[in-house]
This record gives C-alpha cells, structure tokens and sequence, in this order.
C-alpha cells in the first residue's frame, strides 16, 4: 500500500538531518560517479574497501531522528538530572559565563570551528586570544613563560612531574614527592604516570619536602581542604637540595594570594575553569602550565609567540611548533597533540572583560562571604580544621548524618571526607543570602546568626582568613588588553574584530587530512548550554547525574555497535590521552595474565608520532616496522619483527585506513600475525570516519581503539580543542580500563588508576556526539561515509592530471582522504608545499596536512558535510595554482617573486604605492571569480618561524614595545 502524504512527511522529517549533514545531494553524486566512471557508489565501496573487512549488513541502530525530536528526547534526559546548589569545589566550582562571551564565543560557530593555528595568518584571532591566556596566567601566577593551555589540571601535574625529571640534571633520584593534600583526582593521575614512568610516588605532609630524595615535588596552594600555607620556606629547602618544585594553584586565589614565581616554584600549574567555564560534569577546561624562562625548551604543549611578517609587521604564531607536529617519538615523555583552545579563549577573555579591577571584586568578595561563614561556624562552636582559607572551609567532630540530611533538604551538594570531615567550598555563585541557608544546613535552623549582621562585622574589623605573608602585593594584568574592554560594547566589537582574522568552517572548506574537519551541527551544539548539563559537579551524587549517565551509557552503546568492541571507556579528553590509555589497559591486562614482561610495541613507520611517544610513556619499547613503496605494512617485516620479538611482544599500533589514505587488503592478516605471536593489537581510531556503517574494527583483529570524537563524530575542534578520545575495547580489556578514585567506576578494576582528572574526561561535549549519531541514523551514517569516500576520490581524480597522488589501493581508489605530491614540482618549479598552502589563502581556503605523512606532500581530506560546489571550488584553485606554478617553471615569473612565494596577500599589499611585482594586484588577491565574490582577507603576510623561535616572546607587548 502507497505511503499517505502524512506519512511521507514524517519520513521526509526525520531524513531531513542527514540531508543536511552531508554535502552532495543525488545529482551531485551522479556526476562524481560519472567522472570517476563508476556506476555506483556501492561499486566504488567495492572497489576500496577490502571485501574481507566490510560489514555485510547494516549497524544495529535507529532510524534517523528529526532534529526536533532528538533535542526533546535529549532534553527529557537533561531533566533527570538535578541541578543541586554546589559546595563540593575540589578543583571545580559554579561561575558565571559572560553573556558577551557565551553568544559569540562558545556558542559562535566563527570560533568553535576552526582549526589549530598551524597557519598563522589566517588565526590572528584565536592567536591573540591564547596569548591573552598565556599573559593572564604568567601574570597570576608570576612566572615569566606560559603555554596555551593543557587538558586538565590532572594531567597538567602529571606532565609537571615528567618535565622535572627532564630538566632536572641534578638528580639521579627516581622519586616524585607529591604533598598529602593535593586533590585525590590529582594524585590518581599522577600514580598512573608515575608507574609507567618507573618512578617512584612518596606522599607525605607538605613539611616534609626536603626530608626525601627526591627529583621533584608537588604542592597544592591552597591545600584540598583550604589552608593557606607560606610555602617560600618548603620550596626555598626543596632547591636546595637540588629538587624542582611545582605548585597546583588555584587561579581564582591568586588575584588575592601571594604568587607562586615569588615564592621559589619550578612550574605552577592549575585549571582556569572558575573563569567562566562552565563545570559541565567534568570539563572540558583548559588548564595552565607556566614555568620559569629557563625551561622554555621544555615545556610541553602549544606555545603561542609574537613573531613577524614578510612586511616586518606584528604576528602571532604557534612558537617552537614543530615539537607539535612531529613529536619526540620514541623518545617523547610526552604524546601531547591538543589543547584546550576553546576554554582557554573563554578563560582569558573573562579576564579581559573583568580586567584586574574586576577580578579583585570577584576574589575578594568569595573571600569575604567565606570568611563570615568562618566566624558564623566559630561562634557556634563548630571547629574549623584549617585557621586559614581563600574559598574552602573543612568542619572536623561534626554530625555528618544529620547534616547531610539538611543539605538534601535544601537541595544543596557539600563535600564529605571519609572521617566524618565536611568541606564547604563557596564561588563567584554565592550570595550573602546562600549563607543564610549554609548556616541552616550546618548548624540547624535555631542558628539565629544573621549572615548581613555578620558580612558587616568582617568588613568593618577586616576579617580575612589569608595570612599576612601570604597576602598578594603585586599588580598584574597591567597589558592594555585587560584595561580597555570593559563596557559590553568594546568586548563584544572586540571579539567580533578577533574572529574577523579567523578562518573558519563559517568561511570555507577545511580539507585537512587525517583531521576530519565536518559539519558541527547547530543542532548537535545546543544542549551544552543546558543548565542540565553545564551546571553539574563531576564529583556530584549519583542520584543527580541519571540523565548523564543514561545519555553516556547511551553513547557508549553507539560506539559499541559502531566499532565491533564490547565496551567503550569514555574517560580519555584527547586522541593523544586514548591511545596512552589503550596501551596502558593492554599492559595491566597482560600483568595480570603473568604476561607483564611483555614490552614490545611495534609500529609502523607512517604512523603519527603521538603513536611511539604514547608506546614510550607505557613504558615499552618501541620496535619499527617497514612500509613497502605503496605506503602498505610489509608483511614480511612485521612477520620477522613479531618473531624476532615473540616472547615480549606487547602490541602493534595500527592506523586503519592508512596514515597514508588507503585500505590495506592485508589488514586482517596483520593482525593474525600479531596475536599469533602473543600480541594486542591497537588500531588508531584517526581515520575512523572512513569505517562507520562499512566495517568495524572490532571485527577485523582490533583489541582496543581510540575515537576521536572530534573528528568522525563531530564535536568541533575549537580552534585547537576541545577533543574526546574514548576507546573501545574488546571484553578481555574491559576490567583493565581507567578507573577513578573519586567517582569509582562500575565493572573496572579498582587499582586501574585515571588518566584523566573526571572519570568521564569532557563529559559536557559528549551530546553532541551522542546528537549526531541519534540524527543521522543507520543510514545516515553509512551514507556519510561512502560520501566521504567518494569526495575523497573525485578530488584525487579531478586533481590527478595536474598533481601526482602518491597512495591508491589495489583497485586505483583511495580511502576518505588522499596525499598530493609536490617534491617533483618542487624539483622543476622552486615551490614548495608550504607555497602552496599559503597561495590558498588567497583563494579563500585552508591549507590541506602539510608534509604529513610523507614529507614534501599534501594530504587532502574533503569529509561528507562539503558540497561538490565547495570541492569544485576547491579543485578549481588547486588547480589554477598548479598553472601559476607552470609560469614559474617557464621562467615567466622569478622563484622568489611571484604569487606563490608572496602569498598570502593581505590589503597591506594591495595599498602599497610601490607595487612592482611581475604580476597584478588582481591576480595576487583575487585570483578567481569566487574570490571576487565572498573575499576572505589574511590578517598578516607570511609569518617569519624562525625569527619567532630565535627571540620568543610569549607575552603581550604593545607594538611600540616590539618594535623598540
């Protein structure tokens, strides 16, 4: 029987999101097809995708939802929810996100699509913001260099302790001290680090820093229960027994506490969530890292450093960032390969908005309400443990019982130490009245205090609860930057001009490969503003978070059918963070096995260099195995170094598709060959958006894989992150996943330490994942992954006659991305593939990967969301600069005086009086039609790298400052 129209019409409704997702429509693909002489694209999936591998029938999940209905369905869940009043703190407190900052920023899609400043000139923006960030926490902290932010502060401690081992030259101790009140999530990251790292873990008093040999310490300042301590003497004896210090600070308390680069630290380290983040069950937030100037060279993490331009003009850049694009290796006591750029830029805008001034109003005002709070408590005879405090008070021989009982009366959330001890941690949140309510809560409502009564005694005898010596006297945030957008106006015209210098998704194609630059749903990006979801404590009640557990248990289930494992950890907050945990569950799987000296990783020689820095801070030894001339694993080396390596034989890493964009035919039997020889095999989940709905990992020898959520399943990039790394893992791995000390995670083994500091890494971004997949369907995705394959392969098609493809499968197609080769034009021309990707800028485009993974190439990744008018456009231009470099190569225009050498072009050039260049102004700015049309203007001319890293400034002078 035909359908009826209303049926139709539902139909058409919930088909209504995957249309949208994905860029070519049924006439688009009939064309492709026709230039690729293919007759379907179920024949071009065929032809690339290893018949042995493919799935054969669709994923086990819904039908697409209509975006309408998802959200509401995602909403009923948000409700479960309860949005308690917070006093746990703990590292993570309530705050006020500035409207200005929320509509144009976090929910600004100029700011959250765009790539990883890699391409300097066209992220003058984003640049600007981070060295904003990077300012604001040498400032705070008074050390003199920062980096642009790292995943959490967990982490941010463990990459500390790493560091101090490296630089520190002086000792040949293997122990780390770590003060016995550091934040317990803090210190579970750091056990897990520390293991691996063969180091030994000595926990102990604050007081007793100088009492062990030790290679490095760490401090909390304030303390986990609130105390402020004068910690010049501790680090003063910790230097002088050759041991390098880091202090965990909290960034809110350092407005009003004595800074850290003062008082003697090594590096100081924190979470700049307070500062407008929203807790969002866990992150994402960026953390700090700053350090003295001698260890610049060191310091982990993007660095963003004032430069110049070919023009001798101002420009900002990513310092030192080769160490981000080629990593250490097996060498790396790091595998960082993200940030926190998103959250940083809101974190350094708050304090641009608020500036010193305003900060102070903050500090001082969370101080003053926690300190009448303070003396309310003693007068009623409740015992503080701590006679010091910025935010946190710890109630000792109190009735917890009876007390927790009012706080859930009153919907209110403190903290409960396992002796009976009660935290209370107030926030920029809190008002005068919330204590009139703490009072009820703690002390019953027979009280009879008077909180008003209260806040005007403190202020008239100058209560404070921070010790004379440990009171701040410096001035910071003095940079004009934090002294002139104060007013809504001025921020708001300010953040707009910053997103004028971007590139971003809102402006064009960004074909990047390996990097999945696709469409970041409207959609899918409404919910993390949800109160239900943004306003929610990680370390919060179970019976508070139902709606959360169920949209991640939800998810997971997703992931599940998607990858053929049996169970997904969602702790992991990067790629990077993934695989280090997928190694280390393998690792922990085979101790127990008695397997534990297994410790060889083998790894293929293209993969990304994240994959032997992540082996090496397993602690396994990192064995290389060969590709053959099509950028394939030759099995005859893998099959020698297995054997050769059969009795420790740990692990191979995989990439699949390929590093270099191809589905290997032998994937299967390289993996065979690993666990015939006692191996696990992990398979990088990079390229993931080349398998959804067509093969799953799981099936084809997979143990344990990591997501990134930000590329196949669309959480934004953020300008260089947010990111999710979840991993799957096959049932014999699931116990051996990362645990939790704080929030204990059910089926894990409890000894598995974290690797992230919330047990499920960026909690609040996960519905948009979880929004895409619940959009798009069965169908839907299996849809956009052939589109992904088929864009990919027009390209190389429609780009062949003009520039060689270097990888293509046994049947001449590609995966979803597909690598250009430039060394021969090179060889002819001059050009390079850094000329290139700077010309495309003039035509309104984002580079594609850059010398990744072969050296003198590009790697060319289009996804399903670009339509074949925005590919065409793309072609067309790669196209047009292939005949700008011919006239090079005929010697019509000189190599180092033509529009490929001196792109990009900005308006400085175009104004120039003195324009005497071998061809027009036209042709150097607007190079095609479509240029003319919608022009997007590089803020800088080409940015001098090396003159960057010679004399690297990290903070923000004023350009009369620079010039000078």
């Amino acid at each position: 029987m035909a359908l009826d129209n209303r049926r139709l019409a539902e139909l058409a409704g919930h088909d209504a999101f995957l249309q949208r997702h994905n860029g070519p429509d049924a006439d688009d693909v009939v064309q492709m097809l026709k230039m690729l002489h293919i007759d379907s694209i179920s024949t071009l999936i065929e032809k690339t995708v290893p018949a042995d591998i493919r799935l054969g029938r669709e994923l086990n999940l819904d039908a697409p939802r209509a975006e309408a209905e998802a959200l509401d369905y995602l909403k009923r869940l948000a409700r479960q929810n309860k949005v308690f009043k917070t006093y746990i703190g703990q590292g993570y407190y309530n705050t006020h996100l500035p409207a200005v900052i929320q509509r144009n920023v976090l929910e600004n899609p100029g700011w959250y699509t765009a790539y990883t400043p890699y391409q300097p000139e066209i992220a003058q923006g984003r640049l600007e913001g981070l060295l904003n960030f990077q300012q604001m926490v040498m400032d705070l902290t008074g050390m003199e260099l920062a980096n642009a932010s790292l995943l959490d502060e967990a982490t941010a401690a463990a990459e500390a302790m790493a560091l101090c081992k490296r630089a520190n030259k002086k000792s040949k101790s293997q122990a780390f001290f770590v003060a016995d009140d550091v934040l317990p999530q803090t210190l579970d990251v750091i056990r897990t680090r520390a293991y691996y790292f063969g180091f030994e873990l000595i926990v102990a008093p604050a007081g007793e820093i100088a009492a062990h040999d030790v290679f490095g310490a760490l401090l909390q300042y304030p303390s986990q229960s609130g105390e402020i301590r004068d910690l010049a003497p501790l680090l003063k004896a910790a230097a002088e027994r050759g041991v390098m210090t880091c202090v965990a600070a909290d960034i809110m308390s350092l407005v009003l506490l004595k800074e850290p680069g003062s008082l003697g630290a090594d590096i100081v380290i924190g979470n700049s969530q307070r500062f407008g983040v929203p807790m969002g069950f866990g992150g994402p937030h960026a953390a700090f890292f700053a350090t003295t100037d001698k260890l610049k060279r060191s310091i982990p993490g993007r660095i963003i450093g004032v430069s110049k331009d070919n023009r001798g003009n101002q420009a900002l850049r990513m310092a030192m960032q080769t160490r981000e694009q080629h990593i250490r290796r097996e060498k790396a006591t790091s595998n960082i390969c993200t940030a926190q750029a998103l959250l940083a830029n809101i974190a350094g805008f708050y304090a641009v908005y608020h500036g010193a001034s305003g900060l102070r109003t903050i500090a001082s005002r969370i101080h003053r309400l926690t300190t009448i709070l303070a003396e309310g408590l003693k007068r009623k005879g409740v015992q503080l443990v701590h006679d010091s405090w910025f935010d946190t008070l710890r109630l000792t021989n109190v009735d917890a019982g009876k007390i927790h009982g009012r706080a859930m009366t009153h919907e209110i959330n403190l903290r409960y130490f396992d002796n009976g001890d009660i935290g209370v941690s107030l926030d920029e949140t809190t008002t005068t009245a919330d204590l009139g309510v703490l009072f009820d809560v703690l002390l019953g409502e027979e009280h009879e205090l008077s909180a008003a009564a209260l806040d005007e005694e403190v202020v008239a005898k100058r209560l404070s609860g921070i010790p004379a010596a440990c009171q701040r006297k410096s001035d910071f945030l003095t940079h004009p930057t934090f002294q002139r957008y104060h007013s809504e106006t001025e921020m708001l015209r300010y953040l707009k001009r910053l997103e004028n210098k971007d590139l971003s998704l809102t402006h064009a194609m960004i074909p990047l490969g390996s990097c999945t630059m696709k469409l970041n749903a409207t959609s899918e990006m409404i919910p993390i503003t949800w109160p239900e979801f943004a306003h929610i404590h990680p370390f919060a009640p179970k019976d508070q978070i139902v709606g959360y557990k169920q949209m991640i248990d939800e998810l997971a289930a997703f992931l599940v059918e998607i990858t053929g494992y049996e169970h997904i950890s969602m702790q992991p907050n990067s790629g990077a963070q993934g695989e280090y945990a997928g190694l280390v569950a393998i690792r922990r799987y085979q101790v127990a096995q008695g397997q534990g000296h297994r410790d060889i990783c083998l790894i293929p020689s293209s993969a990304h260099g994240t994959n032997p820095a992540s082996a090496a801070m397993a602690h396994m030894k990192v064995v290389v195995v060969e590709c053959d001339k099509d950028g394939n694993i030759d099995l005859n080396d893998l099959r020698d170094k297995a054997g050769q390596h059969r009795d420790n034989l740990s692990a191979i890493m995989l990439t699949y598709p390929s590093t270099h964009g191809v589905f290997e035919e032998s994937i299967r039997e390289a993996c065979k060959i690993v666990h015939d020889h006692g191996g696990q095999v992990y398979i990088d989940g990079a390229n993931m958006n080349a398998q959804v709905g067509l093969a799953r990992p799981g099936d084809f020898g997979g143990d344990v894989s990591h997501l990134n959520l930000h590329k196949t399943f669309c959480i934004p990039h953020g300008g260089g992150g947010p990111g999710m790394g979840p991993i799957g893992v096959k049932a014999h791995l699931a116990p051996y996943v990362s645990n939790h000390v704080v929030t204990p995670i059910t089926g894990v083994n409890p000894d598995c330490g974290a690797v992230s500091a919330a047990a499920f890494g960026s909690a609040s971004i996960l519905p948009i994942s979880w929004a895409y997949i619940k959009m798009m369907g069965t169908r839907g995705l299996r849809e956009a992954t052939e589109l992904a394959i088929l864009n990919a392969n027009y390209i190389a098609k429609r780009l062949d006659g003009h520039y060689p493809v270097l990888y293509k499968g046994a049947n001449g197609t590609v995966a979803h991305e597909c690598i250009i080769d430039i060394r021969p034009l090179k060889a002819t021309s001059g050009i390079t593939e850094e000329d290139i990707a700077k010309r495309l800028m003039d035509y309104g485009f984002h580079a594609p990967t850059m010398s990744f993974p072969v050296p003198g190439t590009l790697m060319v990744e289009p996804t399903e969301s670009e339509s074949l008018y925005e590919i065409d456009r793309f072609c067309d231009a790669m196209i047009a600069i292939r005949e700008e470099i011919a006239r090079v190569e005929k010697g019509e225009w000189p190599v180092d005086d033509n529009p490929l050498a001196n792109a990009p072009h900005t308006m400085a050039d175009l104004m120039d009086s003195h324009w005497e260049r071998p061809y027009s102004r036209e042709l150097g700015a607007f190079p095609s039609e479509a240029v003319k049309a919608a022009k997007y203007w590089p803020a800088v001319n080409r940015v001098d790298n090396v003159f960057g890293d010679r004399q690297l400034i990290c903070s923000c002078p004023s350009i009369d400052e620079y010039r000078d």
